[in-house]
């Protein structure tokens, strides 16, 4: 029995391996090192590096214009790097493991005169999927999303977030080990983007690898174990959501009855009073590198009276304009109205 959407990693029998391939699946799904491109003269990607474990949801952050877009195309053999190394699936040809990779680009396109089916059909047979067994999981798929009623519509005749949806599942159809969207995001309204959130779960739950460009950080903060933040065309950092958030330290608020005593002296020396209404007395700082133990131990012996105490984390926006930078930061947030036509 098929697994949720169906899309199981296809197996030896529906993607060739190129000649000599390991048998065991290589512990990253990516690997990159030093990749460089200029464009007439000018250089689009600095020197990036990524690793990306097999079976994991890897996000690409940055602004319209930070080299996202140029470095996945690297990565597939699209364009070729000036510099730099790159392994896809075990093999540094990316060409010879076409077969067990889906690419959702960034510009979407569909021949508007061919019927759903038969769009989802064409992009499996591009991947060396049989025209026949392309229709027949197109149309299984096309249920499950709700669209059986669209199977025979011409592309020209579906709504913009159905075409989406059909390019995705033709993206998919082959059922592919590595899965590589560009901005997939774009031009979806909620309800579309929510959906797409939760394949993405299903494709990782399933063993799929699931690689994504976003100038959204919402999304790579719900759905990524890790990410890279390219900025400039560089990588200032790649790695774990959580390590990207410890970056900045954790903020203490606290709330205290009494307003002055020998417990002061255990508050950090950048503990900021602040001035609220009501009776209680309150302070924010980072908290402490030892801990927030020592300090509840001194604070009770001192009876301060703690009326509330609470410790927020960075978020992932907070860790990006950390990292990348103020400047990087403002492109994003005027990334953030754009619905379609995005360009990395």
């Amino acid at each position: 029995m098929e697994q949720v959407l169906g899309l199981r990693p296809q197996s030896d029998d529906t993607a060739a391996e190129p000649s000599g391939a390991s048998v065991s699946a290589p512990p990253l799904a990516i690997e990159a090192r030093g990749l460089v491109k200029r464009f007439n003269g000018a250089l689009a990607v600095d020197g990036v590096d990524i690793a990306v474990p097999t079976g994991s949801i890897y996000g690409i952050l940055g602004p319209n214009g930070a080299g996202k877009t140029t470095t996945l195309r690297m990565l597939l053999g699209i364009i070729d790097p000036d510099a730099g190394t790159r392994r896809i699936l075990g093999s540094d040809r990316p060409h010879d493991m076409a077969r067990a990779i889906g690419y959702l680009p960034e510009e979407r396109g569909l021949y508007p005169s061919m019927k759903a089916v038969e769009a989802i059909a064409f992009m499996g047979s591009l991947r060396g999927l049989p025209l026949r067994e392309g229709r027949k999981r197109g149309r299984a798929l096309l249920e499950e999303h709700g669209l059986a009623h669209a199977a025979e519509k011409q592309i020209r005749h579906l709504s913009k977030g159905m075409a989406q949806t059909v390019q995705l599942i033709g993206t998919l159809v082959h059922r592919p080990r590595l899965v590589v969207l560009d901005e997939p995001f774009s031009g979806l309204d909620a309800i579309n983007q929510g959906k797409l959130e939760g394949m993405i779960r299903r494709l990782a739950a399933q063993g799929t690898t699931v690689i994504f460009s976003t100038h959204v950080i919402a999304h790579a903060e719900r759905l990524c174990e890790q990410i890279a933040i390219i900025a400039g065309g560089k990588v200032p950092f790649a790695g774990g959501v959580d390590e990207a958030r410890d970056r900045i330290p954790a903020q203490v608020r606290l709330e205290t009855r009494a307003g002055d005593g020998r417990w002061r002296s255990a508050l950090p020396a950048d503990a900021r009073a602040e001035h609220k209404t009501g009776g209680g007395h309150w302070w924010s700082f980072a908290l402490p590198d030892s801990g927030i133990e020592p300090l509840l131990k001194a604070l009770i012996e001192g009876e301060a009276g703690i009326l509330s105490l609470s410790i927020e984390r960075a978020g992932l926006h907070d860790a990006f304009v950390h990292i990348a930078g103020e400047a990087a930061a403002r492109a994003l947030q005027d990334d953030q109205p754009e619905r379609s036509g995005t360009r990395s």
